[in-house]
């Protein structure tokens, strides 16, 4: 059936103001001029309206790195906010659900629901696009295989969205769905998770062919190519191959069913899924498109508080390995800054265009809760922020040593520790002058000295110094920040204080100030929805799991890789990002063995990814959430002074922060609403049907 369409209609969804199906349906007792498909997708213009529309949706809570406003999954273990109360908002109209809401699971059936409207709207859309676009009369072939590719390509983003927070998700009829009918006559069941991811890896293969290969100018930046579909695809088969979705025989995957009773998790453990996923990733990687981004070696000379003036610390010099420490990038990081290389990817350094990683991101497209909302929030408050993102000890623990150890009393206080006690005493200021503790200032505690570099690209611990280069600190562009209570940034009776004393230094710019309320001084970030270390890491992860040899077909069924755990290949996933980040390589007995080396890689993911949307949905899909979720968080003693900085740097429960998981927590719930629409959707366990 051809619905009919609206000049005036489509200008309004082209803005944003959106209406529900039936108000859709019932328009055109309110405008005259009406276009029928054929006209509109014979139109370039129209035609390209119709597409930027279709991925318009894919900002707020369908954005993959995100501030809390929308969504919440850039928030697991290893980061926290202190704001939010609990009322409700009615900008948002929703509950300002808090840390502690969120982390106990007590949001409802209606809470942050805007992705399942956003994401249906727009596979409809997409849909409409795909069926239609063919007959443009005004587009070349090829243009018109590219804008079926991106729409192909968007709507199964979407598909992947969905099943990443609900789990399996119905799966709608390629020509759509006849509204004319009843909602009863138009109900359509879950597929499985195993049948969904099929369907959208099938469908990033289809949008692959049609994308084109080469990377897109910086004003197309945010309009996906052949790699970006080949990664999301690898994407969706690692979560397929994962614990929970593979081989699941617990009682929530008995519970989870179809209305006709059909399990939706997979019982039945395949590991050739585990293979298809590193072969999706190998796909990617022969692209020859992408690599890590590095920054040259940079040896200013004024890598220390004696130097205020200069934003940029000289290069932190991993100590010598007799390996990665004699050879040049890519084999070693001898002649490059693994600091900068990796502060540069996320802070604004570089434009997408500028970002060798980068192969999928939402570039401004990105909704009010983006990357610079999230350093806003990070900023400490006597350097313009709102002081109120901060990170968990767990997290702050996970970061080596510069020479690849664990810190001394790692992990010690959740019974996981080796024996060891965490460091005492102080960094002096003749330690500071002699050049040891780099980049550490005065009077930080030894527990934060000699750590690897993307420790100190990510972490604010006390006493950190921020680099700033904007004209607020014209004279003091190293700024030391401590969390003392009653410093500036420490405890105080509001929400505006860091809930373990440690802060967040990840997605920061030295030109970064949110002075006189003002967003627009927080130099723009690129949102790093997918990036080649991603790639890198899922390869690794995927041969390691495997316990036989693979044959699987190329995305084009142009090669044949053959799959198996060679120690080799996965050293080609996880070297790079080792390297890159001034870390030495694993032991010989840590690629001997599955369990070791799955250990690590789990390990890699929360550091490099930390931040970026990936650790909720890695702890789910592991099916370590139970775990790692409930766990106590504990942080710095924050009610001390700096009086009391011994009693301060001693790790405690963070009383202000609470942490649970129950078993409904696996997939978010789905609306009310829905349920009432959809008769054959079934509610995930644990949540309830009814108002």
């Amino acid at each position: 059936m051809k619905i009919k369409l609206y000049i005036f209609l489509i200008a309004a969804l082209i803005t944003g103001s959106f209406m529900s199906c039936a108000d859709y349906l019932e328009s055109d007792q309110f405008f005259k001029d009406r276009l029928t498909e054929e006209k509109v997708f014979a139109n370039r213009k129209y035609s390209e309206e119709w597409l930027a529309h279709t991925f318009s949706d894919l900002n707020d809570e369908c954005a993959d790195v995100a501030s809390k406003g929308h969504t919440r999954h850039c928030f697991a273990d290893d980061m926290y906010f202190g704001d939010r109360d609990g009322t409700y908002d009615p900008i948002y109209n929703s509950t300002q659900i808090n840390y502690n809401m969120f982390h106990t699971g007590e949001y409802s059936e209606n809470d942050f629901q805007a992705t399942w409207e956003k994401c249906y709207r727009g596979i409809r859309n997409a849909s409409t696009f795909i069926l239609n676009i063919h007959n443009n009369k005004e587009m070349t072939p090829e243009e018109i295989a590219d804008r079926r590719g991106q729409a192909r390509f968007v709507r199964a983003y979407y598909y992947w969205l969905l099943l990443r927070k609900y789990g399996p998700i119905p799966l709608l009829p390629d020509e759509g769905i006849d509204y004319t009918k009843s909602y009863d006559e138009i109900a359509i069941p879950r597929s499985t998770y195993e049948e969904c991811a099929e369907f959208i890896s099938n469908e990033f293969v289809l949008a692959a062919e049609e994308l084109p290969a080469q990377l897109r100018d910086q004003q197309n930046i945010a309009r996906p190519t052949r790699g970006s579909a080949l990664a999301a695809r690898a994407k969706v088969l690692l979560y397929a191959a994962s614990p929970l979705a593979n081989g699941n025989t617990d009682d929530y995957a008995q519970e989870l069913k179809d209305d006709q009773g059909r399990l939706l998790l997979s019982t039945d453990y395949k590991e050739e899924k585990w293979a298809k996923a590193a072969a999706a990733a190998k796909d990617v990687m022969e692209l020859g498109m992408y690599q890590l981004y590095v920054a040259p070696f940079r040896n200013a000379g004024s890598n220390n508080i004696l130097y205020p003036f200069d934003p940029y610390p000289e290069t932190i010099v991993p100590p010598y390995d007799g390996d990665f420490s004699d050879q040049d990038w890519p084999n070693g990081w001898k002649n490059i800054d693994p600091f900068e290389s990796y502060r540069s990817v996320f802070n604004g350094t570089l434009t997408a265009s500028e970002n060798p990683e980068l192969i999928f991101t939402r570039g401004e497209n990105h909704g009010g809760e983006d990357v610079r909302m999230m350093v806003i929030h990070q900023l400490p408050s006597s350097v313009t922020g709102w002081n109120t993102h901060g990170m968990t000890q767990k997290q702050v623990d996970a970061y080596y040593m510069n020479n690849g150890t664990d810190c001394p009393g790692k992990d010690m206080e959740i019974r996981r520790g080796d024996g060891s006690a965490r460091l005492i005493g102080y960094t002096t200021q003749a330690d500071i002058e002699a050049g040891r503790y780099r980049p550490l200032a005065a009077d930080v505690s030894l527990q934060y000295a000699d750590r690897e570099p993307r420790f100190y690209a990510s972490v604010s611990f006390n006493g950190s110094v921020w680099y700033l280069d904007n004209e607020t600190y014209e004279n003091n562009k190293r700024k030391q920040i401590w969390y003392y209570r009653g410093n500036g940034n420490g405890y105080i009776n509001t929400m505006f204080w860091l809930r373990t004393g440690i802060g967040v230094k990840k997605f920061v710019h030295p030109k970064d100030t949110h002075e006189g309320n003002n967003d627009s001084k927080v130099v723009y970030k690129i949102e790093p929805a997918i990036r080649y270390a991603d790639i890198l890491l899922i390869y690794a992860e995927a041969l390691n799991e495997l316990t036989q040899s693979y044959n699987i077909p190329s995305w084009d069924g142009a090669k044949t890789y053959t799959v198996s755990r060679n120690i080799d290949e996965m050293k080609k996933g996880i070297h790079p990002v080792r390297i890159r980040a001034g870390v030495p390589d694993y032991t010989q007995d840590v690629y001997n063995s599955r369990d070791e080396f799955r250990k690590k890689l789990k390990r890699e993911r929360q550091i490099e990814l930390m931040g970026e949307g990936q650790r909720y949905y890695d702890l789910r899909r592991w099916k370590d959430a139970p775990v790692e979720e409930a766990l106590p968080i504990y942080g710095c003693n924050t009610l001390m002074t700096d009086t009391q900085k011994d009693m301060f740097h001693t790790p405690v429960v963070a009383w202000a922060l609470q942490s649970s998981f129950s078993r409904k927590m696996w997939f978010w719930p789905i609306r009310h609403s829905e349920l009432k629409r959809n008769k054959r959707l079934t509610q995930n366990p644990g949540w309830t049907y009814n108002d």
